[in-house]
């Protein structure tokens, strides 16, 4: 069967998918794990955390199938990619499916009872839900940047030495923060544009501009670490994007600095670095002049620049190894085969259109803020 598009370009297409899926599960559920984090701060009484809770009720669910779809991705276009992350992370990704766990059912059990004790523990453990995912993937995004410590051996397998404590470094820890600040920020816009006007908006523009002003100067930092820390990889054997699969075929050397290259050689990637601080400054000049939707827009554009930061600095490595740099997986050596990538871009334009359409049907449909008068008036709400 001929293929019209090149093994190349499909590889690049696919790596930019999994960016938008990213991107997209950031976008979406990032507000949901903001408003998380956000609840035992910004709503002190029932009613108000109530209220709160309700303001991403009716789509917190659906938001999740961008996570789903996100590692089916990885699944099927990176099988290597997958297999080598998901066993490193395993108890990084334990963590984080156990917090997201406490989401439905503190959503679900919450009010099934009067008991203040029985809410309260609740509502912590959807503080839980929301903190911890955000501040794992952080560091796990760290990690990735800082190089994971494994290797392969002639036939692949693939041999993981490091230790669940020691994924939590100054670096990794820093972007742990910064993913927390940034799910922060686009918690406290949706509060701002959602929640009824009162004190539980007014609580959550004030974090909100702390969260961007923090966003920003860890942003900062973790720009000057991997500058001045000797953080980065880069491809120093021929390149062969058009060959089949085999990352024992690369040759990669730890170069310091090397993640920002790209960003010297194609100037139009600070595109991405420049949106990740214009966004959050953006957003806090909004939650400040109460403008909820530049408040919204811009912790938006400010999460779309920072992952794109990261994904346009790294190009084309995507997992590199500290333990043997040769073993580091890239976009040309650790994709699944030319038909494959084609068949499931096929599928990606038929249904993935879909997907949006249906978010954004859903938004529509259930846009408006939510107040504590309609919460009490009805049982149907959380």
């Amino acid at each position: 069967m001929h293929i019209p598009l090149d093994y190349e370009i499909l590889r690049v297409i696919w790596w930019g998918l999994l960016g938008v899926l990213l991107i997209g599960f950031t976008l979406t559920d990032g507000f949901d794990l903001g408003v998380a984090t956000l609840l035992p701060f910004v709503a002190r009484t029932d009613d108000e955390r109530r209220m709160v809770i309700n303001t991403i009720g009716a789509t917190w669910e659906g938001n999740q199938a961008w996570f789903i779809l996100g590692g089916g991705a990885i699944f099927a276009a990176w099988p290597f990619v997958y297999a080598i992350a998901f066993s490193s992370f395993y108890l990084a990704m334990f963590l984080i499916l156990a917090a997201l766990i406490l989401r439905p059912v503190g959503f679900k059990y919450r009010s099934k009872r009067e008991s203040k004790g029985w809410r309260t523990t609740w509502d912590w453990a959807l503080f839980v839900g929301g903190f911890v995912p955000a501040l794992v993937f952080g560091v796990a995004v760290g990690n990735v940047l800082q190089g994971i410590p494994f290797r392969l051996d002639d036939d692949l397998r693939s041999f993981y030495l490091g230790s669940f404590l020691g994924l939590f470094t100054p670096f990794t820890l820093l972007c742990g923060l910064l993913s927390v600040a940034m799910v922060v920020l686009h918690g406290a816009a949706w509060l701002a544009i959602k929640a009824e006007k009162g004190v539980v908006r007014e609580r959550a523009c004030r974090i909100g501009t702390l969260a961007g002003g923090a966003g920003i100067a860890l942003f900062a930092a973790g720009w000057a670490f991997v500058r001045f820390g000797g953080l980065g990889y880069k491809i120093v054997g021929a390149v062969m994007p058009f060959a089949p699969s085999n990352p024992l075929h690369t040759l990669v050397a730890k170069t310091p600095g090397a993640w920002l290259d790209n960003f010297i050689a194609h100037p139009w990637m600070l595109i991405a670095p420049v949106l990740g601080f214009a966004g959050a400054a953006a957003a806090v000049l909004g939650i400040r002049a109460r403008r909820e939707f530049a408040a919204i827009a811009g912790s938006s554009a400010s999460a779309l620049g920072i992952i794109a930061t990261v994904g346009l600095s790294m190009f084309p490595i995507i997992l590199p190894s500290s333990l043997d740099e040769h073993s580091s997986l890239t976009v040309w050596n650790a994709s699944s085969s030319h038909m494959t990538l084609f068949i499931m871009l096929i599928a990606t334009i038929l249904l993935l259109p879909v997907v949006l359409g249906y978010t954004f049907w859903v938004f529509k449909v259930l846009w408006g803020r939510v107040d504590t008068r309609t919460i009490l008036a009805s049982h149907d709400y959380y």
